[in-house]
């Protein structure tokens, strides 16, 4: 059986004590060892300091609280803190490299399609489309998602010297747009997959809510109330994690705004506290999405 086979009823004893021997380290352990998990703890470094940062200035620019001067050692502090968001922010692009292969590889699979001669009794042949063909007819996410990233690589290539600026300069803003606009389909996602949850949640309440006034108890509660009972908790912690990613697309949609066009009032203040929310909130995420291959693992090898 492949872990990705397994089911997680999250209420049955078994599943919470398997829970109980993951320890976070081991979650920690795992996101760290892919690029994805390294990006979002450079990035939880990255926007605190920047927050940091901005929170002190606001503090020294303060009529009450501004001294005359700064000293060496704090103006040797800050000069450095500055330093190590910039790299931390410039490693992040790289790790972030090639994350073009991941939509392209998707649409590379749809290249192909059954084909049957008339004349030939033979399994169905697979002929290969026109790559172009199959680009424009990839589904507009994926698509948005490949031009992203190679803008986005084309960016870093600059930074690093090895393209113009000005190329890098122009990939950078059409990173941006391709970014605004993918988080607008990701929000009219989330609200579509949220109303398709809201829903079957409904009726999975109103199922247990006639079974309740049937004079049902705890004892003699029907297999298929239980089994409700198990779908509505599915279908809440859905609609949590729904929540989470609305949240995430939300800070980003604030933080490219601020970028693409050109706001220029609490620009820092915004950018870093909707860059550290959304570091948090993606974390969130990945970190639970680790754990639960871990727990799947954990079954798995037990079973």
């Amino acid at each position: 059986m492949e872990i990705e086979d397994i089911e997680i009823d999250e209420e049955e004893e078994s599943v919470k004590s398997a829970e109980r021997k993951i320890r976070k380290e081991e979650v920690w352990r795992e996101m760290f060892l892919t690029s994805s998990g390294r990006d979002k703890a450079f990035k939880l470094i990255q926007y605190s300091i920047r927050l940091g940062l901005v929170f002190h200035l606001s503090l020294t620019n303060n009529r009450l609280l501004r001294r005359p001067t700064r000293s060496p050692l704090e103006l040797n502090i800050l000069e450095r803190l500055q330093s190590t968001a910039s790299g931390l922010s410039f490693t992040r692009k790289l790790l972030l490299l090639f994350n073009w292969l991941g939509p392209l590889t998707a649409i590379m699979e749809q290249q192909t399609v059954p084909f049957s001669s008339e004349r030939s009794t033979e399994k169905a042949k697979k002929l290969p489309k026109p790559f172009l063909h199959t680009v424009l007819h990839a589904p507009p996410p994926v698509l948005l998602e490949l031009v992203n990233s190679l803008a986005d690589d084309i960016a870093t290539w600059s930074r690093l010297g090895l393209l113009g600026k000005k190329l890098g300069d122009r990939a950078a803003r059409f990173s941006d747009w391709c970014w605004f606009l993918a988080t607008l389909v990701g929000l009219v996602e989330n609200g579509v997959e949220r109303q398709m949850i809201g829903s079957m949640q409904s009726e999975v309440e109103n199922r247990l809510y006639t079974e309740s006034m049937t004079g049902a108890t705890a004892k003699s509660k029907p297999q298929l109330s239980k089994l409700d009972d198990k779908e509505l908790s599915r279908l809440k912690k859905q609609d949590y994690w729904l929540q989470v990613t609305r949240a995430k697309l939300l800070m980003d949609l604030i933080f490219v705004s601020y970028e693409i066009f050109d706001i220029q009032r609490g620009k820092d203040v915004v950018k870093a506290f909707t860059g550290l929310s959304a570091a948090v909130l993606s974390s969130a995420k990945l970190f639970d999405r680790h754990k639960s291959t871990l727990l799947k693992t954990l079954i798995s090898s037990s079973s």
